[in-house]
């Protein structure tokens, strides 16, 4: 009585071109475990098996009882946490909004905001300034590829009072 394989999984069959690849790293906050699993056609078997057979050294007992865990009864926490930074992605949106200057796009399924100041095209210089000015620490939107630059990212995945404090000297420094 193991996990059930999601409704459109029976409709997947080795003719399909499809991997699906996910982690427990983001939905059950284990980001220093990794650990994660891989669906695929029954096709590429032997590769995957030979990718991690050489690759990795296997997850630990202590892990896979983790990640069982969080499958079983992880389903309050999942919820739990859609909430609070769904709250917190609203008040990082509504915030930078406010100052002169700067765009910001409101993500639909991530922890992060992506945001850029006006007359500020070189993303990197621009956060190694807040840092040094503000106190906080950004991503350049050019670690994420070309389209990125211009753009600065906001992880809103902190306490509450820690997300206030951080945008109150966002604000004061971008004013």
């Amino acid at each position: 009585d193991g996990p059930v394989a999601p409704s459109f999984l029976t409709h997947c069959t080795d003719q399909d071109q499809l991997l699906i690849v996910n982690s427990f790293s983001k939905n059950w906050a284990m980001t220093g475990w990794r650990v994660g699993w891989i669906i695929a056609p029954t096709a590429l078997g032997q590769v995957i098996e030979n990718l991690i057979q050489y690759n990795t050294s296997g997850v630990s007992a202590f892990l896979q009882a983790g990640c069982v865990a969080a499958l079983e009864q992880g389903d309050a926490f999942v919820d739990e946490q859609v909430k609070t930074l769904t709250t917190a992605r609203d008040l990082v949106c509504e915030r930078l909004s406010r100052i002169p200057k700067v765009r910001v796009l409101q993500p639909r399924g991530a922890f992060y905001a992506f945001f850029a100041v006006e007359g500020k095209q070189d993303a990197r210089q621009t956060a190694l300034r807040l840092v040094d000015e503000a106190n906080v620490g950004l991503a350049p939107g050019t670690a994420f590829g070309p389209g990125g630059e211009g753009f600065l990212r906001l992880c809103f995945a902190i306490s509450q009072d820690k997300l206030v404090e951080a945008l109150d000297r966002l604000e004061r420094v971008l004013s």
